[in-house]
């Protein structure tokens, strides 16, 4: 199974394409209201946003063709879900992205845990799954669903999944613990677009040693074997640091990943969070950056690397110039295994836990907060604020309760919102 690439003049004739039957989309709907006024203004949205993503390697995953790793594939129901984010004015654009988690049960200790001070009860399956459906109705288009590992749960994962109609797209994240062929046969039977894995490197003792797991690389390795056996795309997430970039190892994750039969690869920045709260994580230079966006802008775009996976890079997605810091519901947001609601996973605030309030008066709270989307990248800039108020509570456990949390986001100041927000967002106003 090779990976299907778009390049050059076929390129510019896919977009082309691709604004045309999206217009026409949009045209039937807006002539039900005869709204030529919001339109013609959301066409200019959708015109500017494609613009922005237009360098990304647009690839083939299960029959459809993606644009972004969090944007469902061409023409899916679940992709013009994505686009009607964009046909909202005169209100706060809505989410598209949710990470949700089933589980904080795992075996394995990975170094850069986001989830290590997580602990508490799982939440009941009902209730995740009863806001999964308020979140469809929202506009909600791409479920990325995770644990710890979720296959230890399958009866879990496998209700929510099912639960989850063609309107939105779902990812899963798993080591492959607990992966069997019979397990992928039923996730299949649902709106299921990929399985994602950790590929840290090309090396099998440095994957086993950062998962904290002897078997972590043969378990990974196996599920890979079985997603395919069974038609189910794979994905990668790669957690690498800055001389991954000088030494080589990113060339050959890169190169295992193509071998692997990857469709997509996550390249993900450290981050201060969980397990790396205290001590941070790397910090970079705008040299750093620039050889790193170069890298990965020339596997997306060089015709030479056709064969390779499209790599989603957060250093690039978070740059200023690009989308900058969508957390908080302004296109993502996070639930972990207890049903704390956060604005991601790596900022470790809770706006409250949907065992105890209602999800839709959380979640409205924290949009409010989160207005506007803005350049600052808040678990990187924040993280030491977060550690000293775990700290001098003397707390066990993350994230932060929703009264400390308060004391925390009311000192931050709003940012400026991103180029392609304010753009975005000024329509019609």
């Amino acid at each position: 199974m090779k990976n299907k690439s778009i390049y050059g003049f076929a390129k510019s004739l896919f977009i082309l394409k691709l604004k045309l039957i999206v217009a026409f989309y949009f045209f039937k709907k807006f002539m039900k209201n005869k709204n030529l006024k919001e339109f013609y203004y959301t066409l200019r949205r959708l015109n500017y946003f494609i613009g922005k993503i237009s360098h990304n390697k647009f690839v083939e995953i299960k029959g459809n063709t993606r644009l972004d790793m969090y944007i469902p594939g061409f023409p899916s129901k679940a992709f013009f879900t994505s686009c009607d984010k964009f046909a909202v004015f005169n209100e706060k654009l809505p989410c598209t992205t949710v990470l949700m988690s089933v589980t904080s049960a795992c075996t394995y200790n990975c170094e850069h845990c986001y989830q290590r001070l997580d602990k508490g009860k799982d939440i009941d399956i009902v209730k995740l799954i009863s806001i999964a459906k308020y979140l469809q109705n929202t506009g909600v288009a791409f479920f990325n669903i995770e644990g710890g590992e979720p296959f230890l749960v399958f009866d879990r994962l496998l209700a929510l999944c099912k639960a989850i109609d063609d309107r939105s797209d779902i990812w899963v994240n798993s080591t492959g613990n607990g992966i069997t062929k019979d397990r992928l046969l039923e996730l299949n039977k649902t709106n299921l677009t990929a399985i994602m894995f950790s590929l840290h490197s090309h090396e099998p003792e440095r994957v086993n040693t950062f998962m904290g797991n002897d078997h972590a690389w043969d378990t990974m390795e196996k599920a890979v074997k079985l997603c395919h056996e069974t038609g189910i795309p794979v994905t990668f997430n790669s957690c690498l640091m800055k001389d991954d970039f000088i030494n080589g190892n990113f060339e050959k994750v890169m190169l295992k990943a193509k071998e692997f039969k990857g469709s997509l690869i996550q390249i993900i920045k450290p981050k201060p969070s969980g397990a790396w709260l205290e001590n941070g994580a790397e910090e970079y230079s705008d040299k750093d950056f620039e050889l790193i966006k170069k890298k990965v802008n020339a596997y997306n775009s060089d015709k030479k690397y056709k064969d390779f996976p499209a790599i989603s890079a957060q250093i690039i997605e978070e740059d200023p110039d690009m989308f900058g810091c969508t957390a908080g519901g302004t296109d993502r947001f996070y639930i972990n295994a207890k049903g704390d609601v956060q604005p991601c996973e790596f900022l470790n605030i809770s706006f409250g836990n949907i065992a105890d309030e209602k999800f839709e008066d959380i979640y409205a709270c924290m949009r409010k907060v989160f207005e506007i989307p803005g350049n600052c990248v808040l678990c990187e800039n924040f993280s030491k604020d977060v550690f000293k108020i775990y700290k001098d509570n003397n707390l066990k456990t993350l994230p932060l309760s929703k009264e400390l949390s308060n004391i925390f986001y009311s000192r931050i100041k709003c940012d400026k919102p991103t180029e392609l927000y304010r753009k975005i967002e000024k329509e019609m106003k």
